[in-house]
């Protein structure tokens, strides 16, 4: 079967990058300049997997995707996957994918706006990112480690589905291509550019606050392995429900010590952002990620409820650095519905620079 997106020789070729490809959670990224297929719903693969025949990681091997490949995600149905929690598969037009490999996408292309709004920082607008990912070009030498060393390495700089960011320039190039520029408000600083089309401008309906007259509300996050959930109440009444993913607890030498790292116990949140920029760990096993939406802190060291577009594995299995890792439907609800509410202007808020009391975060392990 024809590799569908690089052949053999340029992967082997290739392959020289993956050490600096891996450096701060990102993984290699060579695709062809194609456009994505036509479907209502797409996935987007995050790292190389397999097409099996039937909905079982054990059958027939069909074919093999690479990072950043896009595919028509027909339907999800429950397969077999002995040696992970979650048992769903994507049918796809070129067989079945197990479905935390896929991201859920779409392919929504946008109308530029021709001006943008005015706000208290200069005129700017949040936007979205509305398909499964785009291309940017940074305006001068790049700031955050994540693009200096993919930038050194020649690796494409990409934005993906569902990531928010902040856009404080419009311009159209001499093929009338219109071209938005990304000021990261509330990050390196880096200033980079990528096609308008890309992007939905987010209006204030997007952060509006959800029961906003309710004052008793909770965050229960439960962070024991093989559950991994959050439920909102407002007094002793579930109003939502989620899967998560929390954090994974190492030891020095990298081994799992069998549970998460996000702290336990009744916090409270300190600061909400409609986007953010994240970065830690080490170089060997770190992280540098822009565009973090419905990002809601609630422990002092840093951890926080936020969107989640690096993978799709919610629900059962410890996957992050010891944030919550939320898909992004389910983060912005909750970044909408906790207290204090946000305003799009400018989108940022410290819990101590209002009257509202925080919403409290209750952490547990079973």
């Amino acid at each position: 079967m024809e590799d569908p997106i690089i052949n053999r020789r340029e992967f082997l070729k290739l392959s020289g990058y993956g050490i600096a490809g891996l450096l701060f959670g990102y993984k290699m990224r060579v695709l062809a300049d194609e456009p994505f297929p036509q479907g209502e719903k797409l996935g987007r693969v995050f790292s190389m997997v397999e097409l099996k025949s039937r909905p079982d990681i054990d059958a027939q091997t069909v074919g093999v995707l690479y990072d950043d490949a896009v595919v028509v995600w027909q339907k999800e149905v429950v397969g077999r996957h002995p040696y992970r929690y979650k048992q769903r598969f994507v049918e796809t037009p070129q067989g079945y994918i197990w479905s935390s490999d896929l991201q859920p996408c779409e392919n929504k292309v946008n109308n530029p706006v021709d001006k943008l709004p005015d706000s208290s920082l200069g005129p700017g607008m949040w936007v979205e990112v509305t398909i499964p990912w785009v291309d940017i070009v940074l305006e001068r030498e790049p700031i955050s480690p994540g693009f200096k060393i993919r930038t050194e390495q020649g690796l494409p700089l990409r934005l993906y589905y569902s990531q928010i960011l902040w856009v404080d320039q419009i311009k159209k190039d001499d093929q009338g291509q219109t071209w938005y520029r990304i000021n990261e408000k509330y990050g390196y600083g880096d200033l980079f550019w990528a096609k308008a089309e890309a992007f939905r401008p987010l209006t204030e309906d997007d952060v509006s606050p959800i029961h906003a007259d309710v004052e008793e509300k909770l965050v229960v996050v439960n962070v024991e392995e093989k559950i991994q959930t959050l439920s909102c109440f407002e007094g002793n009444r579930e109003v939502y429900y989620c899967r998560i993913s929390g954090g994974k607890k190492y030891d020095p030498d990298g081994k799992f010590l069998g549970h998460s790292s996000t702290p336990t116990g009744e916090m409270s949140i300190w600061r909400k952002q409609i986007s953010t920029h994240m970065s830690g760990g080490t170089s060997g096993a770190g992280y540098d990620l822009p565009g973090i939406g419905w990002t809601c802190l609630f422990s002092g060291e840093g951890v926080a409820i936020h969107s989640t577009f690096w993978h799709n594995n919610f629900g059962g299995e410890l996957m992050s650095h010891g944030c919550v890792n939320a898909s992004p439907k389910d983060a912005q609800w909750v970044f909408r519905w906790t207290n204090p509410p946000v305003k799009y202007d400018p989108g940022d808020l410290y819990s101590k620079d209002t009257d509202i009391p925080p919403t409290k975060v209750k952490v547990v392990e079973g």
